[in-house]
C-alpha cells in the first residue's frame, strides 16, 4: 500500500505538531520530511531557523527522529522509516550540502542502530566527539586536528539517539565506553538532551538562543560551531577529567 508523507521547513513542524503527536500515539506509519534544520539556512533569519525543534520532536513518544549527516545516512534513515510500521518517522535534513563520510560496510550496517563509531581512535580513545547531521563533518575535522597533536579521538555519529539507547548495553558500551569521561557533543540546536550522553564532566556545543540573519558560515562562527571551538572544548574537557 501507500505510505503517506509530507515535507516542509523544520521550523514549520510546529503548525502540524498535534497531527504528528496523534500519529505517534495511534501508531500510524507516516513519514515527516523536514528541511532547513538549523541556523545553517542562513539569511532568512530567526523566524525560519529552528532551534528547539529537533529536540522537541525527540520528546514525542513513538516518533523516530533521524538527523543524518550525508547521503549514506539519509538512505539508511529512509529505509528505516519505510520499514517502521509501529509509528511515524521524522527525517531532519539541512539546507546546505554536506560532505560524504567514508565508511566500512560494518559502519554502514551500524547506522540503523542509531549511533556508531564513524572515526575510530586507533586504540583506547582519549576523548569522544558525538555529533549529528551537519556537525558530524565538523567533528571529523576537529578529530583530525587533535590527532595531529597526539590526542586520540573517537567520533560518534548519532543520527537517532533514541534508537541508539534502545540497543543492548554491550553495543552502547562499545560506542561510548564508560571509561572515557572526556566527551563533547555537537549539534546545531538546543542542547539539554545531550547531557545524558556527555555526563557531568562533558560539554555540549549547540544553539540555545534564537538565530540571526546572516550567511550560514558567519552564523556557525558566531555560535561557536567551528573546528577551533570544538577542538578547544575537547582539550579543556580532557584537562578537567584527568
Amino acid at each position: 500500500g501507500f505510505i503517506p508523507y509530507n515535507a516542509t521547513f523544520l521550523v514549520f513542524s510546529d503548525y502540524a505538531r498535534n497531527a504528528v503527536r496523534m500519529s505517534a500515539l495511534l501508531g500510524i506509519r507516516n513519514i515527516h520530511v523536514y528541511t532547513h534544520d538549523s541556523i545553517g539556512l542562513g539569511e532568512d533569519g530567526p523566524t525560519h531557523q529552528p532551534v528547539e525543534h529537533t529536540a522537541s520532536l525527540r520528546l514525542i513518544p513513538n516518533l523516530e527522529v533521524w538527523r543524518p549527516c550525508d547521503t549514506v545516512e539519509s538512505a539508511v534513515a529512509w529505509k528505516c522509516a519505510l520499514e517502521n510500521d509501529a509509528g511515524p518517522s521524522a527525517l531532519v535534513f539541512t539546507r546546505q550540502g554536506l560532505p560524504h563520510q567514508q565508511r566500512t560496510d560494518a559502519q554502514i550496517e551500524a547506522i540503523a542502530r542509531g549511533g556508531y563509531v564513524l572515526v575510530d581512535a586507533g586504540g583506547p580513545p582519549d576523548a569522544l566527539l558525538i555529533a549529528t547531521g551537519s556537525e558530524v563533518g565538523l567533528a571529523v575535522e576537529a578529530a583530525r586536528e587533535l590527532s595531529s597533536e597526539g590526542v586520540k579521538v573517537s567520533v560518534v555519529s548519532m543520527p537517532n539517539p533514541d534508537r541508539f539507547l534502545a540497543q543492548d548495553a554491550a553495543y552502547r558500551e562499545s560506542v561510548l565506553p564508560s571509561a572515557v569521561t572526556a566527551r563533547v557533543a555537537v549539534e546545531a540546536g538546543a542542547t539539554p538532551g545531550w547531557a545524558s550522553f556527555v555526563g557531568d564532566q562533558g560539554r555540549v556545543i549547540g544553539v540555545d538562543r534564537f538565530g540571526a540573519s546572516a550567511p550560514a558560515k558567519v552564523l556557525f562562527e558566531q555560535y561557536g560551531l567551528t573546528v577551533e571551538n570544538v577542538s578547544q572544548a575537547v582539550r579543556e574537557t580532557r584537562a578537567a577529567t584527568r
